[in-house]
């Protein structure tokens, strides 16, 4: 994506000027043209030095700022402050620099007479076609304050969902972290300055010790050959799970991965009812609002399922009735879904088992957090192990020999 100011005149030869976060500029003129805007001049936006680019790229949205965004909008709508007002207010208190340019340019398209949610279409990189269904949705009904607190109370969900789950991993992957990187400096700078004194003793050494000296003499010999050729598988993993088949199956091997599995589909299911649950509160036909969900659930499996379920809608048919015949998607969610249907709720019940499969997350996260610290103990354990039996042993073989 890339920045893009452009000046046009409206309807009524207004002269506008704005900023678009786009692909291309062919991208801006489209969205310019569907707007019923006639094009100026559209120009890229290059930062000048090295360290505005650098200044730019850190100026990374999180779903923190977001978070924070939607509640302030919210706010101050509820209030009955222009929303041109309340944007160039949050002009001046964003500290984010990206989301700061972000809400000028949205200031800039609303002063221009558009509505906010087609302010929002110009910057897609931020603004997701789920951000933007829930917003036009709130324009249409007049309930753009209610909406927008929905929204920023589900994304707070969403954020304090991640960062449990990133608090809970960071002290198994900092152990094995250190684990590895403890061994490949072993096995770089201390064994090889090892390797001729033990094989000059003449001593028999451990079988663990050779093993290590072979591993190190590889490593030191072979460095050119190895760490291309782990660049050039990274590159193929990567390149491949860019394809549409590469990424159905890394979709496939994540929701049924041991263990992780389980969690991750119920991750997904959060993610489904929550978004589903939002868009329905918001006035969002409940076909659309499958639809924005199916681009948003971010799994191939799960977009198999949305879709399915949508031609299932679409054909007079219930969504529950749609959900039951997939393996991926617990019995309860539809059972509950046609409760929710025959009593004209399907928000609330989807509100429901979007706590419910978030307190399991939690559940899983905590249990398996007192499973991974005593294997993370056995692992660091027998690595310590080796290391002594491959080092100190033959060490103290060799001065109890002298």
């Amino acid at each position: 994506m890339s920045i893009f100011e452009y000046w046009a005149r409206d309807k009524k030869a207004n002269r506008v000027k704005g900023l678009v976060d786009a692909v291309s500029e062919e991208a801006v003129a489209n969205l310019l043209v569907e707007r019923k805007f006639t094009i100026v001049n559209i120009e890229k936006k290059e930062p000048g030095i090295l360290s505005d680019s650098l200044e730019f790229l850190r100026g990374r949205v999180k779903t923190k700022d977001l978070v924070i965004f939607f509640r302030q909008i919210a706010v101050m709508v509820d209030s009955n402050m222009p929303i041109v007002k309340a944007l160039r207010i949050l002009v001046r208190q964003t500290v984010n620099k990206k989301l700061k340019m972000t809400i000028a340019g949205l200031a800039d398209e609303v002063e221009g007479g558009n509505s906010l949610s087609m302010a929002m279409e110009a910057f897609p990189s931020i603004f997701t076609p789920f951000y933007i269904n829930i917003v036009k949705s709130g324009e249409t009904s007049g309930r753009l304050s209610e909406v927008m607190s929905y929204l920023a109370d589900q994304k707070e969900k969403d954020y304090d969902l991640e960062s449990g789950l990133k608090g809970e991993m960071i002290y198994p992957i900092f152990i094995v972290g250190a684990l590895v990187i403890v061994g490949f400096v072993l096995m770089t700078f201390v064994m090889p300055k090892m390797t001729g004194m033990l094989i000059g003793s003449g001593a028999k050494l451990p079988f663990a010790t050779r093993v290590l000296m072979g591993a190190s003499g590889f490593l030191n010999h072979y460095w050119f050959i190895v760490v291309p050729l782990f660049l050039l598988l990274i590159l193929i993993a990567a390149s491949y799970s860019r394809t549409k088949r590469g990424k159905r199956l890394l979709d496939v091997l994540q929701i049924n991965i041991p263990i992780f599995g389980k969690m991750f589909r119920y991750i997904y299911i959060v993610r489904i009812c929550r978004s589903l649950s939002t868009l329905l509160k918001g006035g969002v036909p409940i076909s659309a609002g499958l639809t924005v969900v199916r681009d948003v659930v971010n799994n191939s499996v799960y977009y198999d399922i949305i879709s399915n379920t949508i031609r299932e809608v679409s054909e007079g048919n219930s969504i529950s009735g749609a959900l039951v015949i997939s393996k991926y998607m617990p019995l309860i969610v539809p059972q509950m879904i046609s409760v929710g249907e025959e009593i004209g709720k399907v928000e609330d019940i989807l509100d429901k088992l979007a706590e419910f499969y978030s307190r399991e997350i939690n559940n899983q996260v905590k249990n398996m957090s007192k499973m991974v610290e005593p294997v993370i103990m056995i692992i660091l354990g027998l690595g310590v192990a080796f290391f002594i039996a491959a080092i100190i042993l033959p060490i103290w073989q060799l001065s109890s020999m002298q």
